[in-house]
Formats: C-alpha cells, sequence, structure tokens
C-alpha cells in the first residue's frame, strides 16, 4: 500500500474535456517522475542523484488517470526497513509529509518564491527527534541543489500549457493517510516565464548574502541575498574565475554550513543581475566576490 499519493492535474482548454496533446503529456509526465525522483531520493536517503532511476528505498508506481478534467495520480511506497537500525525509522506517514513538504519546497524555489526552511521541513525534523524516529535531515543547501537539479523537469511539466496549448493550468496535490494537501503554487504561464525568461541587467551592481550551494566543477551555486531575503541562483562568469573570486565563495559556504545563526561568511558580489519580464530577479552572473568577515 503507497504511503503518499501525489498528483499533477491539467485544467482548462482541452484538459476540461480529459484531452491533453500526447507529446507534451509524455514529456510533462517524465518531469514529473524525474523531479518526485529527486526529491524523494534525498529525503530518504539524504542524498542528491542526477539520474531518476537511481532511486533508492522507495519506489514510484503511477496509478490509473482520474476522471475530472486530466489527472494523474503517483504512489510513492517507502521501503526504508533495511535502511536503518531497529526503532529508529520513521512511520509511514512522517515520512509521507516530508517528502510531500520537501517537493512543495523545490517547486515553490524553483519558481523564485522564497520557503521558509524551518517552517516547512526543520519543525518536522525536531518532531521525528523527539520521536527517536531518525532521517538523515535534508540541510536547505541539499535543498537548494535539488532545486537546481529540478528546474528542466519542472519546465517540463508546463509543456501542455506553453507549447500545446491544450491545458491553462496545472495543480499538486497530495494525499498523507487520507489528507489532501493542494501545493501552493499552480504552474502557469506566469511561472514558466519565472521559470525561462530573463533580462540582463545593463550594468553590474554590488549586492551582500552567504553562498547556500556551489559546485566547483560548474561554477554555479545559490546565494541568500540580503535585500531579497531568499536565494538566489548565480553563475561566475567564465572570463572572471579568479582564485581570489572562488576562494571567497567557498569560505561563504564554509562558515553558512557551519552557523546559519550567525553573520559570518558574508561575501560581497559585483554582478549582473538577470531578472523576469515582471522585475522580478531570477538569477546573477558573478564578477567578483569578496569576504567582508572572517569565518
Amino acid at each position: 500500500m503507497a504511503n503518499l499519493q501525489i498528483s499533477l492535474s491539467y485544467d482548462g482548454s482541452d484538459a476540461a474535456s480529459h484531452e491533453l496533446d500526447f507529446y507534451d503529456a509524455s514529456v510533462a509526465l517524465i518531469g514529473f517522475q524525474r523531479s518526485l525522483a529527486i526529491v524523494t531520493h534525498l529525503v530518504v536517503n539524504g542524498q542528491i542523484i542526477t539520474q531518476a532511476p537511481t532511486l533508492k528505498n522507495a519506489r514510484i508506481m503511477a496509478a490509473p488517470p482520474k476522471s475530472g478534467s486530466w489527472e494523474i495520480p503517483v504512489l510513492i511506497t517507502f521501503l526504508v526497513g533495511a535502511a536503518y537500525k531497529a526503532g529508529t525509522a520513521p512511520k509511514d506517514t512522517p515520512l509521507g509529509h516530508l517528502v510531500r513538504s520537501a517537493y512543495d519546497f523545490v517547486v515553490a524555489a524553483a519558481f523564485a518564491f522564497h520557503v521558509d526552511y524551518e517552517k516547512s521541513l526543520g519543525q518536522q525534523y525536531e518532531q521525528l527527534k523527539s520521536e527517536n524516529a531518525q532521517v538523515p535531515v535534508v540541510r536547505p543547501s541539499q535543498l537548494e541543489s535539488a532545486v537546481e537539479k529540478c528546474e528542466v523537469a519542472i519546465r517540463d511539466m508546463h509543456r501542455p500549457i506553453i507549447f500545446s496549448q491544450t491545458a491553462q493550468v496545472a495543480k499538486l496535490s497530495s494525499r498523507t493517510d487520507g489528507v489532501i494537501h493542494h501545493f501552493g503554487h499552480d504552474l502557469t504561464r506566469e511561472t514558466y516565464a519565472r521559470l525561462v525568461e530573463g533580462f540582463e541587467s545593463e550594468r553590474a551592481i554590488r549586492m551582500e548574502g552567504r553562498i547556500s550551494s556551489y559546485n566547483m566543477n560548474t561554477f554555479k551555486g545559490r546565494i541568500y541575498l540580503m535585500e531579497e531575503q531568499r536565494p538566489i541562483p548565480f553563475e561566475i562568469m567564465s572570463e572572471y574565475r579568479s582564485a581570489a573570486t572562488v576562494a571567497a565563495i567557498a569560505e561563504s559556504l564554509s562558515a553558512n554550513a557551519r552557523s546559519r545563526r550567525t553573520f559570518r561568511g558574508v561575501v560581497e558580489v559585483v554582478a549582473v543581475r538577470i531578472t523576469s519580464r515582471t522585475g522580478i530577479l531570477k538569477a546573477l552572473r558573478i564578477m567578483s566576490a569578496n569576504l567582508i568577515n572572517e569565518s
């Protein structure tokens, strides 16, 4: 029996008559599966995967489509018994809540909406500790890495809305122990624009923040900007990848990982802003970074 059910449903246009363009629907479902697998694996195993088929200790199964507009439910079953010591594995319902909250977090963050980690996941981990149940605690930096890995998949989930226009909106919902939870943000043309459209500022500006994730191979990561009060994706521009800039970013990341409750590890970056059509800051292209205070 499934521990968690998550449904993706489309409505409006042809979807209101239970139809979607076949190709767009297939691409959207692959994106749905990939994003779910990445988040589920992270919550259950505490690791980021890059290939959805490598999901471990859980199964994601498709159920028959439901009547209504156009809805596909998937059933997630957790197979974690062998992965935990006796008496430390959480019950199915808490794991289901964690996966649902983490997936909701990733979808919202991909659209550049701010999500409070402590309220969405931190309190659930504290509750599990009080019950002597152990799961790998997913850090905010890991969730932000998951957002980066899921962005293309979430973009693909918009395909019936953007390309064939056989739907106008997509909704995500979950069911755990009979309780239905509707995700905070629907998929629309506006959320697609937040994902893909970007306008580069004419000049670079100075900003302060703390590095919350960074990949030394791609020179990409996320920075929590003080003025935005949320993490923003960034990339160090190829012609500006100096040893000093990389070192400042790495030191900020290290300080942030040691303590998220202090102001250590703040960096000042000079960067070009990438904004959406509506003026929402989507990303930064960093030219330089300097550590303001020591870790």
